[in-house]
């Protein structure tokens, strides 16, 4: 049996919520009357904060004021449904490529992944901003998605980081989102029939078959998204993971100089590297390869990103321009236009891996790891010339989510070593290409 959707005059934790009270409700419990506790140096106090855009009411055709939210957006698909929803965020009209995420925790950082770019995240967790959002969880300088699709909006936030709600933090940053929909049953009709566009709107003077249109006439596949989300120029990065966050035993003593290309790469795999002891030089996607070999570099880094591989051929190039010179990592993006330079395929798949919870198995230990994952397209193994392995493969479905090649003195993961969000099984990926580099000065 589903479960009902929440509204706004449900009992409430928040005292902004708790003053809106619907006559006749239950009264929430009072706070505990010793207030806030510490426990050591850390603050343990919730920070508890009412979303505004549910907690707002409507007034209906009779003219009586309800004290919930109606339905104001739709979200049409491809294949001719039509979904009717409540909105949040910004308002408008977006069309986008409708994916969703099994991830339960760190809706933050998937907000800010560029690699999101020109989709809609549809989150399978039913309950997403409780925890609100904070600055220092950002994987990118704004957030790339289309929008957001959640099941229920939570109606407060609780945890001492918290800054802002979701709400706030989508409508500064022009983002639309929806919830009150049934994303389960969207969920399996993507599963069953893959990947589809999207229509999310809340202009009601459009009708669905406009919509509908909009829907069929928009194209992702073969598209250059990543010049959208790339650095303007090249720039230096130093920040390390905050020691509190730290979870590796013993820093690096040695330094490597990292050449970074900004395909939409995340904050946390710079931050990753700078901890495994490397100085990092970012440069755009489209930076010539004479000129990063220039700088002499330990390493060179190709980052996650969004779309299609086989459209930025320019990329494929670059990296064709590199391998072999140096030592070499890529990441999501970064391993398909390495399996691309190197002669093979790829291709799209039915509706990607995104998610926090994906097993993964190292073939060369047996080692099996769990692991976050952001994409649509994969590496064809068969396609790849003599010589290169294939490292790691996904026991989801046992497609190519790792490779290595020794003659061209390179590495590469389908997946998100750095964790975030995800779990920390991963990380020692960075250890491996730190021995890459420092193999290749003996």
């Amino acid at each position: 049996m589903a479960a009902p959707p929440a509204t706004a005059s449900a009992p409430s934790w928040c005292p902004r919520a708790a003053a809106r009270r619907v006559p006749g409700a239950p009264v929430a419990p009072a706070p505990h009357p010793g207030g806030p506790r510490r426990g050591g140096d850390r603050f343990l106090g919730v920070r508890a904060k009412a979303v505004s855009g549910l907690q707002s009411g409507a007034v209906v055709d009779d003219g009586v004021q309800r004290p919930w939210k109606l339905s104001d957006a739709r979200l049409v698909l491809e294949d001719g449904s039509v979904w009717k929803a409540k909105s949040f965020g910004a308002s408008g009209t977006q069309v986008g490529e409708v994916v969703f995420n099994t991830s339960l925790t760190g809706y933050q950082e998937i907000l800010t992944d560029p690699s999101y770019a020109g989709q809609f995240v549809l989150m399978t967790n039913p309950h997403i901003g409780n925890t609100g959002v904070n600055p220092d969880d950002e994987e990118s300088n704004q957030c790339f998605l289309a929008g957001l699709i959640i099941r229920n909006l939570s109606i407060c936030t609780s945890n001492w980081r918290c800054t802002e709600t979701l709400e706030e933090y989508l409508m500064k940053r022009n983002i639309m989102g929806i919830y009150d929909v049934d994303t389960r049953a969207i969920t399996r009709r993507l599963r069953e029939d893959g990947s589809l566009i999207g229509v999310l709107s809340t202009d009601q003077s459009q009708t669905d078959d406009e919509l509908l249109e909009m829907a069929k006439n928009w194209k992702i596949i073969g598209v250059d998204l990543i010049s959208g989300v790339t650095c303007d120029a090249p720039y230096e990065w130093s920040d390390k993971t905050d020691s509190e966050w730290e979870f590796k035993k013993g820093q690096s003593t040695e330094s490597f100089h990292v050449v970074a290309y900004d395909f939409g790469i995340k904050h946390n795999i710079l931050r990753r590297l700078t901890s495994y002891g490397c100085k990092i030089t970012v440069v755009p996607a489209n930076w010539p390869a004479s000129e990063v070999l220039n700088l002499k570099p330990d390493g060179v880094f190709f980052s996650n990103g969004p779309g299609d591989p086989a459209a930025v051929p320019y990329a494929v190039k670059t990296v064709q321009e590199i391998i072999g010179k140096v030592p070499v990592f890529g990441i999501c993006m970064g391993h398909q236009l390495i399996g691309q330079a190197l002669g093979g395929k790829t291709f799209k798949m039915k509706f990607g891996h995104h998610g926090g919870n994906h097993p993964v198995c190292d073939l060369r230990s047996g080692r099996v790891d769990i692991s976050a994952q952001n994409h649509n397209y994969a590496v064809d193994p068969e396609s790849l010339p003599e010589g290169v392995k294939v490292t790691h493969i996904n026991l989801n479905d046992n497609s190519c989510a790792g490779l290595q090649y020794p003659k061209m003195k390179l590495l590469s993961l389908q997946y998100h070593p750095e964790s975030s969000p995800g779990p920390h099984d991963s990380d020692l990926a960075f250890g491996e290409f730190i021995e890459l580099m420092k193999n290749n000065e003996l």
